[in-house]
């Protein structure tokens, strides 16, 4: 079976790659949910117009470059459509289901923001707070600028450690190790920070390798989310799963979301797939960095809060339609909607100009910007989209896509489990399209 490319863990990189074979699936099923003409007319869709979405994405599925995959859209809390199409595990022949579990990659990363800003309500921590304050570990770190004739890392101290803010919004330096192109990311794989036994073992690892940049000079995708995790840990004296739990899963009604499965529901998990990258050929992934895939029976050694929860897609719906919300769900309120609005404001400097965020050759400017551990949309129009102004979103490894859009108080989330892009276009971005082609009454 093939193996992950070192390069395709980045979570927005897509690779197109051609050639994958169709997977015989069955294009509905029975737990499809899709409004009549006059319900889409009364949410502001043009019916005719939103049967594009379903289209392009049973194409996605039919032209073999997924499996299968699922994807809700509402408006105003009212479940527009609803779409399981074909195979959650091609293999055993199991179809999606509304009861699929999915692995989230970086999508845990806006649930671990959340997670922060609920500590930051209780005034355990500030902004513009040093990191080092909660992480004394990051006193000595230093800053890479280069490396000499003999290849040696050139190091320079911190002119001044990285505040919350920056740790939040991928400003503060750290490297990550999804890539092996930079210096700085190979020593994150050479001390396998991502398979660390702990998040203090992490920590430990992570203060032994320098900065990218000096904190809050450029942006860069980074671990800092995992970092964060740790912080959770240390301010709350919860592990990081617990302390979603008690604070973010249960309160939202999240069964089925946690940092693994557990053996009960260990079927319902969803298969990924890779594709070859000389043939193009899709197969379930069975190793990650020459390691098996893990099995997310057991509790893993690190709660990863950049990466490592599973959830289903009803699950993470309820959790974006919290933030659209403003911090409130079903008469249970998370968070003030004034930090909702902070998350979700951008915070990148004006002197930032990022020609390459680390995962995808895209750009940060005055349309598009990062709040907390969340992209957001200043001017949609001005970056060529459709969507309102104040969406925010992010992706995961695997293929999931998510966006909450406050302004026309719309939630899609699209679950698939494909590593490495979804072989063309980026699913993410066509539903955007598609979904606001047909919103033509804005206003109801």
């Amino acid at each position: 079976m093939p193996t992950v490319p070192k390069i395709l863990l980045s979570l927005l990189l897509a690779t197109a790659l051609s050639g994958a074979p169709a997977f015989a699936a069955s294009a509905t099923s029975a737990a499809d949910i899709r409004c009549a003409a006059q319900a889409c007319e009364r949410l502001g869709f043009d019916s005719e117009r939103l049967s594009r979405l379903d289209k392009a994405m049973e194409k996605v599925v039919a032209d073999g470059r997924v499996p299968g995959l699922s994807y809700t859209l509402i408006r105003h809390g009212q479940v527009v459509e609803e779409r399981h199409i074909g195979l959650a595990n091609a293999e055993k022949a199991k179809p999606e289901a509304p009861d699929t579990i999915y692995r989230i990659y970086s999508m845990t990363k806006p649930v671990t923001g959340v997670a922060m800003m609920i500590l930051f309500e209780q005034g355990k921590w500030r902004l513009d707070d040093p990191v080092t304050r909660y992480v004394p570990e990051f006193k000595d770190l230093k800053v890479m600028t280069g490396v000499d004739d003999q290849g040696k890392p050139i190091l320079v101290p911190m002119k001044r450690p990285p505040t919350m803010r920056e740790l939040m919004s991928h400003t503060a330096g750290f490297g990550y190790g999804l890539q092996d192109k930079l210096p700085v990311d190979k020593m994150f794989r050479e001390r396998d920070v991502l398979n660390s036994t702990s998040l203090k073992d992490m920590i430990d690892k992570i203060s032994g390798i320098p900065l990218m940049y000096q904190p809050g000079t450029s942006w860069y995708y980074s671990a800092a989310v995992d970092i964060q995790g740790y912080i959770v840990e240390k301010l709350s004296g919860q592990t990081l799963g617990a302390f979603m739990a008690d604070n973010i899963f249960k309160p939202l009604k999240m069964t089925d979301t946690a940092f693994y499965t557990g053996p009960a529901k260990a079927s319902r998990l969803a298969a990924v797939y890779v594709a070859d990258e000389k043939t193009g050929k899709i197969a379930e992934a069975k190793e990650l960095f020459g390691r098996s895939m893990p099995n997310y029976v057991t509790p893993p050694n690190a709660e990863s809060g950049g990466g490592g929860l599973v959830s289903t897609l009803g699950d993470y719906t309820r959790f974006t339609k919290m933030l659209v919300n403003g911090g409130e769900m079903d008469g249970v309120r998370i968070l003030n909607p004034r930090t909702v609005a902070l998350m979700t404001t951008n915070v990148i400097p004006q002197s930032v100009l990022v020609s390459s965020n680390g995962v995808a050759p895209s750009r940060f400017n005055e349309a598009v910007g990062f709040g907390l551990d969340l992209m957001v949309v200043n001017d949609p129009l001005k970056a060529g989209s459709l969507e309102g102004k104040g969406d925010f979103s992010w992706g995961g490894a695997a293929g999931t896509w998510f966006w909450g859009d406050p302004t026309n108080d719309i939630v899609f989330v699209g679950m698939i489990q494909r590593l490495g892009g979804s072989g063309g276009d980026d699913l993410g971005q066509l539903a955007r399209t598609l979904v606001y082609q047909a919103l033509i009454h804005p206003e109801k």
